[in-house]
């Protein structure tokens, strides 16, 4: 077999020799080793056809190799990391839904049970008398239903699962006490589901899942690009010899493929003339550019303070004016919100509206126009083209989070008490609902941002720079599709999902739905709005890149949580941990509430019998993969000196041979 596919021969003359070869009588198998063979080739077959129908039912396939023909591997990368976070996020709604929602719909109560107090809830405040329960509350409540509310996150939503406002702290279970026993207790049950550990298990156990994923495909993305990286200096051999894909049998593919490998070698010999003109500057220009980039560094700190001080002035007005507006209200009436909606003209209504998402569509607007402001001032720097991508990376991620901080630190003022004062600083007694209400109108300004600048911007400018020949609507109007930007975009967006996804357990479904419509905005960007940029960004530098921001994020939304867990009380009126001091008592109450057996087991990963073992053990193994990954290291040497001493050998063997052929032609 292996002489088989040395011979220079047609794949169908090869294929023919293999099952002249197969069918050998001298040469097949028998007994055991012809079963054992057949078996291999069975799994062999239905391993490639699960690997074809897994292909076919992808989703965006075909798109992304129209995105790969025209604008790069990397930009293909770009959208397969959206399919990615879109997969992750349907398993983190799939948990909340199966461990969450489901058991919370299953188990409803009465509605008085959500509410015990009518000042527990945020803006609309709608809570029913003790004696009223939840279809009676919807009842009462149904013509004071506003459009606005699902804009807000107010009304009926407010109440509803979609808020953390809206979830029991029941514990439900099945009792084996004796008959003469009439009393029953939560505490005496032998099997129980307890909602509150289950709502934070559930967060839990999809911040471990996605941890999970992000490892395996930065693993994933780490081996490719390490193979990849030891290849760079034979990059146009490989892209004049080795990019073409043989089993390409139809025109379009072909034309799409040989934009590719163009663009590809176009972007690398543009990027190797950049290579060139930076090792030919003088000290003096150095200089020069090194204090250029000192004043441009100090000018955008500058700005992010200016960006981060004019949003927590907006998010200040903001909370002024909503602070007081249901002030006034007599929750002692059936319906009260009835008469405060007819006292309101439309023009009120919007006049409030704004002020509500002023500091989301400041965030928003700063997210647009900040980018474009680091970009020009990087033109300045002299950077090369790929650690362009990268300063503007860092400089965008210090905007939003930034403002992601801004945000949070508002919303502990909200919720710690003035240190000076007996009362909290604001009257929002649910204040995680209150929290989810502002992640929820976050998500909705951002996703409609997108929608306005790609649909209602960039698409003119398309239109300008394409049927326009001018050099200054040219320069106004063309685009590329920014790397770093759209990267953040979504990666901001989950940040936000991660983040919010404790107060507002719906956030997930919501991001998955958004995630699915900006692919193809952000593709219609890509296709429609953009040129191909000059530089392209290989798969596995992009996959990179993608990972190591998105890992950045996951630890701040890791860490924002674990403070807010573990130091912040929970609201006493509302949710899955009211009455509790920390969210994290209630995991441990139910963990002392497990046999003891179970929790003896837990504690013995406490002893130094098992801390001291497994602290060697481990040593021992990184020693080990320590000496093996040397060794290899090593052997990756010696081989590739190997093929440089091959090539040696073949160029004087050709040598020799043109010799011999012209003295025999003399």
């Amino acid at each position: 077999m292996f002489q088989i596919k040395q011979l220079p021969l047609s794949m169908h003359q090869k294929k023919e020799f293999k099952l002249d070869l197969q069918s050998a009588t001298k040469l097949r198998l028998q007994g055991f080793n012809q079963l054992k063979w057949k078996h291999r080739k069975a799994w062999q077959k239905i391993a490639l056809e699960w690997s074809k129908f897994n292909a076919a039912i992808k989703l965006w396939q075909s798109s992304l190799k129209n995105i790969e023909g025209h604008f790069g591997s990397g930009v293909a990368a770009y959208f397969t990391f959206l399919r990615w976070l879109f997969y992750l996020n349907c398993v983190t709604f799939l948990i909340i839904i199966i461990f969450v929602i489901i058991p919370n719909i299953l188990t409803y109560q009465n509605f008085v049970d959500r509410c015990k107090l009518a000042q527990n809830l945020n803006r609309s405040k709608n809570c029913p008398s003790e004696d009223n329960e939840r279809n009676t509350y919807f009842d009462l409540n149904r013509g004071s239903f506003d459009v606005l509310d699902i804009v807000q996150g107010t009304g009926i939503l407010e109440v509803s699962l979609m808020f953390y406002g809206g979830y029991s702290n029941k514990t439900i279970g099945i009792t084996f006490e004796d008959d003469n026993n009439s009393t029953q207790n939560e505490n005496s049950y032998q099997i129980y589901y307890d909602l509150s550990s289950a709502y934070i298990f559930a967060v839990l156990g999809y911040f471990a899942t996605t941890l999970i994923f992000i490892v395996k495909a930065s693993a994933r993305e780490f081996k490719d690009r390490l193979i990849n990286g030891r290849w760079q200096f034979y990059q146009y051999c490989n892209l004049a010899f080795g990019s073409w894909d043989f089993c390409i049998h139809n025109e379009k593919s072909s034309i799409i493929k040989h934009k590719a490998v163009f663009n590809e070698l176009k972007s690398s010999i543009h990027s190797k003339r950049i290579e060139t003109e930076r090792n030919n500057r003088s000290n003096d220009y150095m200089l020069k550019v090194i204090m250029i980039r000192i004043v441009i560094n100090f000018l955008v700190f500058i700005a992010l303070i200016l960006s981060a001080y004019v949003i927590y002035l907006l998010f200040n007005i903001s909370l002024k004016r909503d602070h007081g507006k249901f002030s006034n209200v007599d929750y002692g009436e059936e319906n009260p919100f009835d008469s405060v909606n007819a006292s309101r003209s439309s023009s009120l209504q919007l006049f409030e509206l704004f002020f509500d998402f002023a500091p989301y569509i400041c965030i928003v607007c700063l997210n647009l126009i900040m980018p474009v402001f680091f970009k020009y001032l990087c033109n300045f720097e002299k950077y090369s083209p790929l650690f362009v991508i990268k300063i503007s990376l860092i400089r965008m991620i210090f905007l939003r989070l930034a403002s992601l901080f801004i945000l949070l630190s508002r919303f502990y003022y909200i919720v710690i008490p003035n240190s000076e004062k007996n009362s909290r600083s604001t009257s929002y007694n649910c204040w995680e609902t209150f929290v989810g209400q502002q992640f929820y109108k976050l998500v909705l300004t951002d996703f409609v941002s997108h929608l306005f600048v790609t649909f209602c911007f960039n698409f003119p400018r398309a239109i300008l720079a394409i049927y326009f020949n001018n050099n200054i609507v040219k320069f106004a109007c063309e685009q590329e599709f920014e790397l770093s930007k759209h990267a953040l975009d979504i990666v901001y967006l989950q940040t936000i999902c991660w983040i919010g996804s404790f107060y507002m357990p719906f956030l997930p479904g919501l991001v998955l739905g958004i995630m699915f419509l900006m692919f193809y905005v952000k593709k219609f960007q890509c296709l429609v709005n953009s040129k191909p940029t000059k530089i392209l960004y290989g798969t596995s530098r992009s996959n990179s890149l993608f990972m190591s921001v998105l890992l950045i994020s996951f630890v701040v939304s890791v860490i924002v949580l674990t403070y807010a867990f573990a130091e912040v009380s929970p609201s006493e009126s509302c949710g899955s941990f009211r009455g509790l001091n920390t969210v994290w008592d209630a995991p441990l109450s139910s963990f002392m509430r497990m046999p003891i057996f179970f929790k003896n087991f837990v504690f013995f990963f406490g002893t130094p019998g098992f801390v001291i073992p497994c602290f060697f053990v481990l040593t021992l193994l990184l020693y080990y993969f320590y000496a093996v990954s040397d060794a290899n290291k090593n052997m990756v040497e010696v081989l590739k000196n190997q093929l440089v001493l091959e090539g040696h050998d073949k160029k004087f063997l050709l040598t020799r041979l043109l010799l011999t052929h012209q003295d025999t032609q003399e």
